[in-house]
Parts: structure tokens; C-alpha cells; sequence
């Protein structure tokens, strides 16, 4: 009976292993032809397979044998996609700690590289905006001074016309884009423009008649002018501090008039009505151009306002002096006409170069740098024509000049520094 059974059930357990492994059979057979079906494919690549390939589930068999279904990837596809993200990490993550501080001092020696490369170039800029100033003052002398008559009005209107000329070449080569202008920024703009045509003139007119430190002295007196028509045109009421320190400008300027030894009425008022129209200008350029959300940058306006002063300065000059200013006249005096153009082609380079350079150095510093380099520019113009002209000048009169440049250092201080009213 025991030995029946036990035969009974090695034949069953041979037909169920029997079975078994041929089910296995068919299975892997199954299998082995999807993959080939998969790899034979054209139009799949690995990525392609891998996400249309079916997912099998785990089959289980008696026994608690479980079969695992075949990857239809190779071990080096496999290798090669999934296991990359990994691979990038372990490289990063093996990189030296010494090479990553090395990368940060290179780029923070690159950043301090860039920083001093810039400082110079700035104090090139501040150098040329001095020396242009410079040989700006001292060519117009010469020229105003060698003339029978000063004739500032033709004088500015050729000034103008080479800054115009400048302009359209630095527009032409595109090394400054050109504005687009309408007719209602023109409007706004041709009132500063006559400002500062007649600022020119009126300069020019004092340079012709007194000495050039003499000019500038007086011409420190603007900050007077621009509180006093501020406080009329734009209600802006200025501060005790800022009234004190109109007092060492206009004491200095006084003092250093009574001691000038060159000192002419006519200078002195066209002076002081240069000043008058130059800060009308600046006050109506915040007035007029305030809201405008048109606005143009500082390089274009002060271009535009060039080119407007010429035109504007062609028909004043035609009728005061454009008949004394022909080579005709010029050569009855005994002049050198050659040497009179090349100095007065000079000046005007000089004129609109340094406008232009303090524009510039304007927009890569703030207003209270600008401020403070525009005061010692004054006191090196000063000092510089006083040495080239020979310009006797008195301690009382050095004095007065002094207290004028002291003046209005301190007003340049007291005025950017303020806080605005809503902080």
C-alpha cells in the first residue's frame, strides 16, 4: 500500500516538474522574442525601448519559486542611462575642495582686476576733463584777445557749430544712437537751448574783457542764482545751512572784485548774466523735463541742445557782427588768419569736449563726487590761467577767490546730501 503511494506520487511529482519546466520553457521563449522584436526595431533607440517596453509582472509557481521577468535592456544600456545622474554626482562631489577656492580667488581677483581697470579709466576721464577746460579757457583767450573786437556772438555760434559737427559724426558712426524727437520735446527743449546759447555769449563777453581767473571767480557765484530762482520757479525753500553757505560765495566774490586788478564792469555783469541764464537753464530743464516719460539720456539732450544753440545763434550773430567777421576785415587788421582759425577750431574742440567728458563722468559717479570735482576743476582753471596769462593777483585777492571756492564746496556738500522730504 506505502510502496504504491509512494510511487504513485514520484510519477505525479515527475509529470508536475515536468510541467513546470515547460511552462519555464515557454516563458523564456516568450520573452527572448519580445526582445528581439524590441532590438531588431529601427525606430526605437534606447530611451525608446526602454519606455515602450511593456512592465511584466512577477510570476509565482507552486513552490514559492517566483520567475523574474527578463530586462529588455543590456547591462551597458542600462549601465549607461540610469546609472549617469549617479555617476555626474559621484564626479561632483569629488572635485577638490582646493580647486573650488581656487575658482572663487580667480574670480574674485577678476572682479578686483575689473574694479581698478575702471577707477583708472575714470581718472583719465576727470584728467581730460581738466586739461580740455584748461586749453579751452586759454585758446579763447587768445583768440577774443587777439581780435579788434572781441565779437563773442560769432565766436560762440562757431563754438556750437563744431560741437554740431562732432555731434552728427559720433551719430553717423553709431558711437552714441540718435534720439527720436517730436515736436513737443523740441518745444520744451528750445528754451533751454537759447539758456544756453546766451550763457556762451555772455561768457565769452567776459572772457573778452577781464581776466580769465577773474571770470571764474565770478562765475562761482551760480549756486546765488540757482537758490534764488528755484526758490521763484519751483518753490523749493532752502534750507539755513544752505543760505550760510551762500555767504562765503558771495563775500568771496566780492572781495576778489575789488582787488581785481582787471577788473571791468562789462566783465563783471556779463558774468554774472552768464550765471543768470545758465541756472534759468538748469531750472526750466527740471521744470519742463521733469514729467516727461519720453525723456532722452544726458548725452542726446545736451546734443540736441547744441544743435539748437547753433541755430539759434546764427541769426544774432548774423545781425550784430556778420558783416565785421569776413576774411577781408580780418586780414585789414594784420591778423594771421591761418593761426586766429586753428586756435578758434581748437577752443571749439575743447569747448564741447569738456561738456561733453563732464556728461560722462556724471553717469559713472554721484552727483556729490561730480560736485566736488567740478569745484577743484575751478580752482585748477584758476590757478593754471593765472600761471600761463601771468596774471598779477593780490593775497587779498586770493583770498576772496578762496572763500568763493570754499563757499561753494560746501554748498555742493549740503545741497546732495539732503534727505528728501517723504524719507
Amino acid at each position: 500500500m506505502q510502496g504504491a503511494a509512494a510511487a504513485a506520487t514520484s510519477v505525479s511529482g515527475a509529470s508536475w516538474s515536468g510541467a513546470t519546466r515547460g511552462r519555464a520553457s515557454a516563458l523564456a521563449s516568450r520573452h527572448a522574442g519580445l526582445a528581439a522584436a524590441f532590438s531588431s526595431s529601427s525606430s526605437f533607440g534606447t530611451r525608446g525601448a526602454l519606455a515602450a517596453a511593456p512592465t511584466l509582472p512577477l510570476l509565482r509557481v507552486r513552490g514559492g519559486c517566483r520567475l523574474r521577468p527578463l530586462s529588455l535592456l543590456s547591462d551597458s544600456d542600462r549601465n549607461g542611462e540610469v546609472a549617469m545622474p549617479a555617476a555626474a554626482a559621484a564626479a561632483a562631489a569629488s572635485v577638490p575642495a582646493d580647486d573650488v577656492s581656487a575658482g572663487a580667488r580667480a574670480r574674485g581677483e577678476g572682479a578686483g582686476a575689473d574694479g581698478i581697470a575702471a577707477t583708472v579709466q575714470l581718472g583719465a576721464m576727470i584728467v581730460a576733463w581738466y586739461l580740455l577746460n584748461i586749453y579751452f579757457n586759454i585758446y579763447n583767450k587768445q583768440v577774443l584777445g587777439a581780435l579788434p573786437l572781441p565779437l563773442p556772438y560769432t565766436i560762440t555760434a562757431f563754438q556750437l557749430a563744431f560741437g554740431s559737427l562732432l555731434i552728427f559724426l559720433m551719430w553717423a558712426t553709431r558711437l552714441h544712437p540718435a534720439p527720436r524727437i517730436s515736436a513737443a520735446q523740441l518745444g520744451k527743449i528750445a528754451p533751454l537751448a537759447l539758456g544756453h546759447m546766451l550763457g556762451t555769449v555772455f561768457t565769452n563777453m567776459s572772457l573778452g574783457k577781464v581776466a580769465v581767473s577773474f571770470t571764474h571767480t565770478i562765475k562761482a557765484s551760480e549756486p546765488f542764482f540757482t537758490v534764488l530762482l528755484s526758490a521763484l520757479f519751483l518753490g523749493e525753500v532752502p534750507s539755513l545751512p544752505v543760505l550760510g553757505s551762500l555767504v562765503p560765495i558771495v563775500g568771496g566774490v566780492a572781495l576778489a572784485s575789488f582787488t581785481e586788478v582787471s577788473f571791468n564792469w562789462t566783465g563783471f555783469w556779463s558774468a554774472m548774466a552768464s550765471n543768470l541764464t545758465n541756472q534759468s537753464r538748469n531750472v526750466l530743464s527740471k521744470k519742463l523735463l521733469a514729467a516727461d516719460k519720453d525723456a532722452m539720456d544726458d548725452i542726446n539732450l545736451f546734443s540736441v541742445i547744441t544743435i539748437l544753440s547753433f541755430l539759434l545763434s546764427c541769426p544774432l550773430m548774423l545781425f550784430a557782427e556778420g558783416i565785421k567777421f569776413t576774411p577781408g576785415y580780418l586780414q585789414s587788421t594784420g591778423l594771421n588768419l591761418q593761426e586766429l582759425c586753428v586756435r578758434a577750431a581748437l577752443a571749439g574742440l575743447c569747448f564741447h569736449g569738456y561738456q561733453k567728458l563732464s556728461y560722462l563722468i556724471l553717469s559713472r559717479v554721484s552727483p556729490v563726487t561730480h560736485s566736488v570735482a567740478n569745484c577743484v576743476k575751478r580752482v585748477v582753471v584758476i590757478v593754471s590761467s593765472v600761471i600761463f596769462f601771468s596774471t598779477p593777483i593780490s593775497p587779498v585777492n586770493a583770498l576772496g577767490t578762496g572763500a568763493a571756492l570754499g563757499g561753494v564746496f560746501l554748498y555742493s556738500r549740503l545741497t546732495r546730501t539732503k534727505k528728501p522730504k517723504n524719507a
